[in-house]
């Protein structure tokens, strides 16, 4: 599925290792492909957008592109390349300029010429001028001459812009959006179905998905608009115990999934049914809610739970007392492979989005908080709680503002009591809720605390 930006679309294509992802990275402007040193790194599509003065264009980073391999994970890749290519307007395809026209090269160029897209040819690794007369092998692949540039180093890449501007149509008018998205990370342990329940929500193999764990490395952004609202959805690593990354990339790829936390307003913590709770995915959980996004609990593979063994509410069950801290986010249960609860999936992120960016009214939250601290008063140090006032200081978590005469004496427990009181009177299904205890007026706290002790 491409990204409905009504921009033309550039796909880079090119064998293992000539530097794909660094060259998208360097046309988008910052880090947004994970690159290594080795073959094999980027699997799935990845979209950016890439601008040169005024004229802008949607880039696709591609997989290493291999024809001949058989290896289902390898085949997997060569679908998602062939559907970039689909996609694209132009094709940027990138090769090695130290090797010359390999035989792999010269596969890759045959296939192009058969799709019918225009073709622009970049030699990447090439330096400087003296590695310029090496290029002139290039020219038997076929389509066309070879523009040399470093993505390493920038150098050559404001020509390229240049060439891929005059060869791609015109920017078309961009169709108006149905409303801003919501962005929704999908996280996870290895091989829970995360990209599964990707691919079931877009309708399509928008994801690479092998029953192998790790599949994924990059944070794959997919856009998706259903049934009339538009929808960010980022696949990510999945993420293990630190004592089990030892691989650099790995280490890439679950810092990657980590930041993409940041940047989502709805997280969906994937479980995988069949194997229950782990001390794993509480550890991820605990990071989505200390990232502070709204969160709804999947569980995952539910067709490949037998039925009658366990019930829905003995697994909500379950996750409330493994995860007491999420006991305000709502438990959703799918088929990936079957699409089932997909539906209702999209609802229940819908609700959660509508409440993380919910406000309500100072005098509102003033009159709750007031109401339980009477109904449970607490002792500071031989003087009773005092609040001179509250108020919702932002939202996206929803973060309250109090003022009272001890903030510093405040136990954490009485916070969160305090915090279910506003969840109680409210709502805000699945959104973490914070606090921000303040030094009221002393003067006022001290009259306040005369009237609270007659």
């Amino acid at each position: 599925m491409a990204r409905s930006t009504g921009l033309p679309v550039i796909a880079i294509v090119g064998r293992p290792n000539v530097g794909k992802s660094t060259l998208f990275n360097r046309l988008v402007g910052r880090r947004r492909a994970l690159v290594r040193d080795v073959p094999g790194v980027t699997r799935d599509r990845l979209y950016g957008q890439v601008g040169f003065e005024r004229w802008q264009a949607t880039v696709i980073d591609t997989g290493g592109f291999d024809p001949s391999s058989v290896e289902p994970l390898i085949e997997g890749v060569r679908r998602q390349i062939l559907t970039a290519v689909e996609e694209a307007d132009l094709v940027l395809f990138v090769v090695d300029g130290r090797d010359g026209a390999t035989a792999l090269d010269a596969e890759i160029a045959r296939i192009l010429r058969r799709t019918g897209r225009p073709v622009v040819l970049a030699a990447n690794k090439v330096e400087g001028p003296t590695q310029e007369p090496g290029l002139a092998d290039l020219y038997r692949l076929g389509v066309g001459e070879p523009m040399p540039v470093s993505a390493e180093h920038g150098r050559g890449v404001g020509e390229l812009l240049e060439v891929l501007r005059a060869r791609v149509p015109a920017s078309p008018t961009p169709p108006p959006r149905p409303g801003a998205p919501v962005d929704v990370a999908v996280v996870g342990r290895p091989n829970v179905g995360k990209s599964s329940l990707v691919n079931a929500m877009v309708g399509a193999e928008r994801v690479l998905v092998h029953e192998a764990p790790g599949t994924t490395r990059d944070a794959v952004d997919t856009t998706l608009v259903y049934e009339g609202r538009t929808y960010v959805l980022v696949d990510t690593a999945g993420i293990r115990r630190k004592g089990r990354v030892h691989e650099p990339l790995e280490k890439l790829a679950v810092v990657m999934a980590l930041q993409s936390l940041e940047r989502c307003q709805v997280a969906l913590v994937v479980v995988d049914a069949a194997e229950g709770i782990t001390a794993q995915d509480t550890h991820i959980a605990g990071y989505a809610d200390q990232a502070g996004r709204a969160i709804v609990l999947v569980v995952n593979k539910w067709d490949l739970v037998p039925k009658g063994l366990v019930t829905k509410a003995n697994v909500v069950e379950q996750l409330r007392d493994r995860l007491p801290f999420l006991e305000h986010a709502p438990v959703c249960f799918t088929s990936a492979v079957r699409g089932d609860g997909v539906r209702d999936l999209f609802g229940t992120i819908d609700e959660v989005a509508a409440e993380f960016g919910r406000r309500v009214g100072a005098t509102e939250v003033t009159e709750t908080l007031r109401t339980a601290i009477e109904r449970r008063p607490v002792s500071l140090g031989g003087v009773p709680l005092v609040l001179q006032g509250a108020s919702q200081v932002s939202a996206a978590p929803p973060t309250f503002a109090l003022r009272v005469n001890k903030p510093g004496d405040v136990p954490p427990s009485y916070a969160r009591y305090l915090i279910k009181s506003l969840r109680h009177a409210f709502g805000f299904a699945g959104t973490p809720l914070r606090l921000s205890l303040r030094k009221g007026a002393a003067k006022r706290a001290r009259a306040r605390a005369r009237r609270v002790r007659r």
